[in-house]
């Protein structure tokens, strides 16, 4: 705030840096019990409790066939780190000339649309039959 008091204009120079600060602890304070409140109310209105019944029964096979599927995640070893620099690097040279060789295709596939080339065809035709 030293900064601000020294370029500010002259009609600003006789306010004080305390009285915003105590305007900033004022409604700081009352806008906290605000929120505080609507949370409060909003909360309480959208919990539901949980029945009193009895718990659910967990089928034993649907357990089997969870932790059957999740098997091989436990044996395989996350790469949390490459070995080298430049097996990074080789690892983004091939991730970037994938993405080129995909864009490249879909470019090539957006100039050799027949449908493209039949409405050019379509719309010479037209323009030959307008000037003759």
């Amino acid at each position: 705030l030293k900064g601000f008091w020294l370029s500010a204009p002259p009609v600003y120079r006789h306010i004080r840096p305390q009285r915003f600060k105590k305007m900033a602890r004022r409604g700081n304070t009352l806008l906290s019990l605000l929120v505080a409140a609507l949370g409060f109310a909003f909360v309480s209105q959208a919990f539901v409790s949980p029945s009193r019944g009895a718990a659910p029964e967990v089928d034993a096979r649907v357990l089997g066939a969870t932790f059957a599927g999740l098997a091989p995640l436990a044996v395989e070893q996350p790469a949390n780190a490459y070995d080298s620099v430049v097996a990074m690097l080789q690892s983004w040279l091939v991730g970037g000339i994938a993405l080129v060789l995909i864009y490249g295709a879909a470019f090539v596939a957006a100039l050799a649309n027949p449908l493209t080339k039949r409405r050019q065809e379509v719309k010479s035709e037209v323009e030959a039959m307008k000037k003759a």
